[in-house]
């Protein structure tokens, strides 16, 4: 069986990127190394990075998104609003839970969602 252990997201604006997910997810950088930037989060380790080969927003930026579980859809929708990132679609119900989509720096796509219940 395979367990997703952390993410990379490659940018040439390492620091602007950084800056927005410390507000994102409230806390400093469990690691960083020159223009590298890594947090835990949940049991998924997440890495924003200057990366040579990525020239300015991403081109299809729902091709590949990732997804933040909480209960608090709709509380964190609006604190990160307020944060400055760009609203792709405020949350809405699917599947008797809510989602809602958002954009980063770089124009990459992330989620909030209610956790995932087994047998709904």
């Amino acid at each position: 069986m395979l367990n997703l252990n952390s993410i990379m997201v490659g940018t040439m604006q390492p620091k602007e990127m950084a800056e927005f997910y410390e507000k994102v997810f409230g806390k400093k950088a469990d690691w960083s190394e020159s223009n590298w930037h890594g947090w835990k989060i949940g049991s998924t380790f997440i890495t924003i990075g200057e990366h040579s080969e990525m020239k300015g927003k991403t081109k299809d930026p729902g091709r590949v998104m990732y997804n933040f579980e909480t209960k608090e859809v709709k509380e964190e929708f609006e604190r990160i609003k307020k944060l400055g990132a760009k609203v792709i679609k405020e949350p809405y119900e699917m599947g008797g839970g809510l989602i809602a989509t958002f954009a980063d720096p770089d124009g990459n796509y992330f989620q909030l969602m209610t956790p995932w219940e087994e047998g709904k």
